[in-house]
């Protein structure tokens, strides 16, 4: 490996090899991980502090102004793993840089020292964005734009700040007006489709990720947000096919087989929603939310003893898992084979389930109400119930009275009350309205 001398008051920076940046968004002119939200980025980038020069004896092969965003690549003891600006990867003494967060003192004597260069302003904006500032960044970027700084990043930037803050209109004009200026770009594209799916506007987000898809096909991100669009949409079969698309290039993408499985769960494909989620399972044995899954569509197919184990399964590897306990809870009150059947602990799972919930969950105060009716304790059953009816949606209402009047006439839940007679005492299906509502969501 070929030695640099750096110059400069021996600051240090040192080359390790090629690495390329791909998939980022242009902050000023400087690389940053691309956004489709505000979430930070995976790894905070750094800001030089001073200016380095790296030098292959006389020649100058890099230079970091004070102010460069430094993508970092490691963080070590001492120093920071960066990409310098041609693509080559580097070290920084810690000393001489600081994380973006705590850079606004650095911006704001360069903004100071140069009143009219708005490319400063941008990068402070970024430094507002990493203390979660958006309102402040908004500003930076105005008063940037008013300097002159018309670059397309500019706008999908801003655009970033004012959906974060809620200012979906504004935020959609800048991502049209970045894509004015740059009709090739895909961050505008991704980042508006975001906001439509925030407003509702499903179709226009669907619309903006097959464009972008256009330009990048088969690029997995792109698909599953279009399978996300696409479901919510109701368009679920397009919906497989995007996660089908994902999985021709990937077989053990494990979103995108969990993803199917919902959707197989939604169509009342059961079989197949239990062969995606037991490939999730064989993919990571630790996921709690595929056995929970698993368990469900198990049970939807009469496999209940199959079901309770995998739901067993989800509580241990999480004991906090609310949905799992509540439907272990719904099983053991209204499983059809008595082996199965434990009004006792479905008690004390809808218990667990609704101290996860802090007895705020419909569902939870549901299987709790079902559980004591299950066990003979129906004053218990009737006060849970009377809560649920207190508290339901109208669309649930009617439903929640007639389970509330069948525990004042001593019967335990039943899915259909109005066919019901003594003889459903003996073992109800465990399918009704409130519980069924994302049993089995991710």
């Amino acid at each position: 490996m070929k030695t640099y001398k750096l110059t400069l008051k021996t600051i240090p920076l040192r080359r390790f090899g090629h690495s390329f940046a791909s998939g980022c968004l242009m902050i000023a002119g400087v690389t940053l991980p691309a956004l489709t939200t505000l979430a930070a980025p995976p790894q905070e980038p750094v800001v030089a502090r001073v200016e380095m020069k790296l030098t292959d004896g006389e020649k100058v092969t890099d230079v970091i102004e004070k102010g460069d965003l430094l993508t970092v690549i490691e963080e070590r003891e001492d120093d920071y793993v960066i990409l310098t600006h041609d693509g080559s990867r580097g070290a920084v003494d810690k000393v001489n840089a600081v994380r973006l967060a705590e850079s606004t003192d650095i911006y704001s004597d360069l903004i100071e020292r140069n009143p009219d260069e708005g490319r400063f302003l941008t990068l402070r904006a970024s430094a507002w964005w990493a203390l979660g500032k958006s309102e402040k960044a908004v500003e930076d970027f105005d008063q940037a734009i008013k300097l002159g700084y018309e670059e397309p990043h500019a706008y999908s930037s801003r655009g970033l700040f004012h959906a974060s803050i809620g200012n979906f209109d504004n935020a959609i004009a800048d991502y049209n007006k970045a894509l004015e200026l740059d009709p090739e770009s895909i961050a505008p594209l991704i980042n508006r489709a975001a906001v439509y799916m925030a407003q509702g506007e499903v179709e226009k987000a669907i619309g903006d990720y097959t464009a972008a898809l256009k330009q990048k096909p088969g690029n997995a991100s792109l698909l599953r947000q279009r399978a996300i669009a696409l479901k919510a949409d109701g368009k679920l079969d397009r919906a497989i096919e995007d996660f089908n698309a994902i999985l021709k290039g990937n077989e053990n993408d494990i979103d995108a087989i969990s993803g199917r499985g919902y959707i197989y769960f939604q169509q009342g494909n059961h079989k197949a929603a239990v062969k995606d989620f037991s490939q999730v399972i064989e993919l990571n044995p630790e996921s709690a939310v595929a056995f929970n899954n698993r368990g469900y569509n198990q049970f939807q197919l009469g496999n209940a003893a199959d079901a309770l184990a995998d739901y067993d399964k989800a509580i241990e590897l999480a004991p906090q898992y609310g949905l799992a306990l509540q439907n272990r809870a719904w099983l053991l009150a209204t499983a059809k084979e008595d082996l199965l059947r434990d009004p006792a602990k479905a008690i004390e799972s809808a218990k667990a389930a609704c101290e996860v919930s802090d007895y705020s969950n419909l569902g939870d105060l549901s299987a709790l109400a079902a559980a004591f009716a299950a066990d003979g304790k129906f004053e218990e059953a009737i006060g849970w119930q009377e809560k649920v009816v207190e508290n339901a949606p109208e669309s649930y209402q009617e439903f929640a009275k007639k389970i509330l009047q069948r525990y004042q006439d001593k019967k335990p839940f039943t899915a259909n009350p109005d066919d019901a007679d003594v003889a459903s005492e003996n073992g109800p299906k465990q399918d009704d309205v409130a519980t069924a509502k994302a049993k089995s969501a991710s």
